[in-house]
């Protein structure tokens, strides 16, 4: 049964849709590595696209000396390194 697509992929990334259809060669093994390296490709493409930039505005960087601290937290925060442990919520 080789020389026929058996594996189609569509992708909903917000209110994107993406279709990937596998080349009709090889074996089923084949045909979903493809479908994995393109739907990796469209995934890196649409992350790229729509990424929130991760630069800190410069009026928090204009904040006297005192808010040096703050901003270096706020700044790990946004890179994901918090030195922190997240707080617990309080339950009432």
């Amino acid at each position: 049964m080789d020389g026929q697509s058996k594996v189609k992929v569509t992708l909903r990334l917000g209110s994107e849709l993406y279709t990937v259809n596998s080349k009709a060669v090889g074996g089923v093994s084949e045909q979903l590595s493809y479908v994995k390296e393109e739907s990796m490709g469209i995934l890196k493409e649409f992350i790229t696209e729509h990424n929130v930039p991760t630069d800190v505005p410069d009026e928090l960087l204009e904040g006297s000396s005192d808010n040096e601290e703050e901003v270096e937290k706020e700044e790990d925060e946004v890179s994901g390194k918090s030195k922190a442990k997240p707080k617990k919520p309080k339950i009432n």
